[in-house]
């Protein structure tokens, strides 16, 4: 037994999300996002699919209504994973301070309207930091928790098959019955290696710092300065500055091994890489050197690494791309997860069916976090 579930997809970014879903078998209904080049990314690659290009801030629940399906149609999934930057653990601001703090309390406003079947959250761990009793997550979580069951923990990415050691706290929330997150593919506790830089960019060709390979989509990189390409060159595979001569050092560096060790620092082939950021193709911004030649990571090589397939298009300057990407939840994760919900609405249908009812039962709430 199968069944239709439509997914709106809030913060849609580029399409991480929405790809993941689709894969899974989950049809796009809607996305929402305010960045004109992460819309027409989006519109490029899900043609078929309404956007609402605005702040959600300024958008209606009416409006979202308008263009969803009768209920009768079809499970509606609602995506809600918004700006992960007032969390990350580098910033100094509060995230109390940051007003992109409260979109996932934005969110909350349609779930609470339109009353999906099926919630999905993902962000960085430190969202569910700011305060265990109060703030954004807390809020979100307890209401939530009045008409769906919830389960929410923090899991790293390399165990769902990304090439990343990304870190991100993931909600899935359901009307239909108790919820829990599925089970990782890979690792030792999967008994299958994790996915290595290697697998996913192995086979790219070679290219220069600056370069663009014209028979690949977005497969360019930034160009170095002349110092910089010093540094890598004196950089090993999975190497840092650390491996550099002492006249390679930049200055705010040279007290001992003060800041960040990954910036400048290559990936390697043969494991996960780190979690990319907005900044994945800058040398100087992280680990995003490439593990061989004298260059950071091209785009496309970037978008490999959240786990992109080839024919994934991208529009708009190389520095948007970049943050597109790097914004995105990585495809195969939400595969995965879109997976886990698939089934989780057919047990749920196969259960109301043994018991001759036409829909499953909803029983009371019920929250659980994951460790």
């Amino acid at each position: 037994m199968s069944v239709d579930i439509a997914l709106a997809d809030f913060f849609s970014g580029c399409g991480g999300t929405t790809r993941g879903f689709a894969d899974a078998g989950i049809s796009p209904l809607l996305a929402v996002d305010w960045d004109p080049d992460a819309v027409a990314t989006f519109q490029l690659n899900f043609s078929g699919t309404p956007v609402i290009e605005r702040d959600i801030r300024e958008v209606s629940a009416e409006e979202v209504t308008g263009l969803l399906r009768p209920a009768s149609e079809s499970v509606m999934l609602f995506a809600g994973c918004a700006p992960c930057q007032p969390f990350a653990g580098h910033r100094q601001q509060p995230p109390a301070r940051d007003r992109r703090s409260f979109l996932l309390v934005e969110f909350l406003r349609f779930v609470t309207a339109l009353n999906p079947e099926l919630v999905f959250v993902e962000n960085v761990p430190g969202m569910q930091r700011v305060s265990a009793s109060e703030g954004p997550f807390a809020e979100f979580v307890q209401e939530l928790g009045r008409t769906h069951h919830v389960s929410y923990g923090t899991v790293c990415s390399a165990d769902y098959g990304v090439p990343q050691t990304r870190r991100r706290l993931v909600l899935v929330a359901s009307r239909l019955g108790p919820i829990s997150l599925p089970d990782p593919t890979h690792g030792p506790a999967a008994g299958c290696p994790r996915s290595t830089v290697r697998e996913w960019i192995g086979s790219l060709p070679p290219i220069k710092a600056g370069q663009r390979q014209s028979g690949i989509s977005s497969h360019r990189s930034m160009r170095l300065s002349k110092l910089n390409l010093e540094r890598i060159r004196a950089t090993p595979e999975g190497g840092d500055r650390r491996d550099w001569p002492d006249r390679l050092w930049p200055d705010c560096h040279r007290d001992g091994f003060a800041g960040h060790t990954d910036v400048y620092g290559r990936l390697s082939w043969d494991r996960p890489a780190p979690a990319l950021t907005t900044r994945c193709i800058s040398y100087s911004n992280g680990r995003f050197g490439h593990p061989t030649q004298d260059r950071a990571l091209s785009a496309r090589e970037a978008a490999r690494l959240q786990t992109f397939p080839v024919s994934f298009e991208f529009t708009g300057s190389l520095t948007s791309q970049a943050r597109q990407i790097g914004n995105a939840v990585p495809v195969v994760l939400a595969r995965h997860f879109g997976r886990h919900l698939v089934e989780h609405v057919n047990q749920a249908r196969r259960a109301a069916s043994d018991r001759g009812s036409p829909d499953a039962a909803v029983p009371g709430p019920l929250m659980h976090a994951s460790a």
